[in-house]
């Protein structure tokens, strides 16, 4: 599966790099062109950026499910995207770029999540702290909006909460790419963590398995991978929770055997979307997280019904 996987991944990237209002083949992709300078300029970046907030995402969706036995569970749940979403909007009003206090916000999202939850906690503990953020930060991020100075900023803060990767360069992915590699491989070493709760919180203590410890290596994962998704592109929905299930229809339903799975099907979801918002007729396009919202809400209610009929 994941050679598959790999290979997919690299031609939604190469599509990532083509395709557009203007395609751009190969051939024109260093010359010293207009379109060589869109390539380098725009495209790479926007390419490289695409991969890693689409991988990062599906990995956090996947590492969430598992930790709380939750099929509906994605970053947006624990509060990190909302909490990185205030910070960026105090910072457009500010008149700051929004990265900075973006990922001031999801880092205090993880402190605050796991002080809120609790060392004995667990996973129902993590999820209330979440919702709990997740509601703050939106209504903080409301009233902001709708107190903001000028038109002008309003109009600003609510296309950057859209999510899409318009406009972003090298300097962006600088910055942004190894704070999620960062992220992805603290969450990575929740792996075997995850396999022992599957057995039962008791179980999992008894296999060494430290709650507490477990915890703060999901939110720090979190808080860098999410927070700097959210800080460069604003919030793009859903990629956590649509991902890890199609992930198990071909992997099976050992969390482990998600985990890498998960991130290279987030990066080929993402990529593609992104691609796609491009070739959109007229002038402008789609906004990334409008179109994944599209496509994510149906999936939403889609496993719902799905999960009320095992239930019934």
């Amino acid at each position: 599966m994941t050679p598959r996987l790999i290979l997919l991944t690299l031609a939604a990237f190469l599509l990532s790099l083509m395709a557009g209002k203007t395609w751009i083949f190969p051939p024109d992709w260093f010359a010293d062109t207009a379109r060589g300078w869109i390539f380098l300029d725009l495209r790479l970046p926007r390419a490289l950026l695409g991969a890693g907030i689409g991988a990062i995402l599906g990995l956090s969706g996947a590492v969430l499910q598992g930790y709380l036995r939750n099929p509906l569970a994605d970053p947006t749940v624990v509060g990190v995207s909302s909490s990185a979403a205030l910070g960026g909007v105090i910072a457009i009003l500010l008149g700051f770029t929004p990265f900075p206090l973006a990922m001031a916000g999801g880092g205090l999202s993880v402190l605050l999540l796991v002080l809120m939850a609790g060392r004995g906690g667990g996973p129902l503990g993590f999820i209330l702290a979440g919702m709990v953020l997740a509601t703050l930060s939106g209504s903080l991020t409301a009233f902001l909006i709708s107190i903001a100075p000028n038109p002008f900023a309003t109009s600003e803060i609510i296309a950057w909460m859209m999510g899409a990767l318009t406009d972003r360069g090298m300097a962006d992915a600088v910055i942004a790419l190894p704070l999620m590699a960062a992220g992805g491989a603290v969450l990575l070493l929740t792996a075997r963590s995850l396999d022992a709760l599957t057995l039962g919180e008791d179980a999992a203590r008894s296999m060494g398995v430290d709650p507490a410890r477990l915890q703060w290596i999901i939110a720090l994962g979190i808080g860098l991978g999410v927070g700097a998704a959210v800080a460069v592109s604003g919030v793009v929905g859903f990629v956590g929770l649509m991902v890890p299930h199609i992930i198990r229809r071909f992997v099976g339903e050992r969390p482990s055997a998600t985990l890498i799975p998960s991130a290279l099907g987030g990066a080929i979801l993402v990529l593609v979307a992104d691609s796609l918002v491009r070739l959109v007729p007229g002038p402008g396009e789609v906004r990334l997280g409008v179109a994944m919202a599209v496509l994510g809400a149906p999936f939403f209610f889609l496993l719902l019904g799905k999960i009320r009929g095992q239930g019934a």
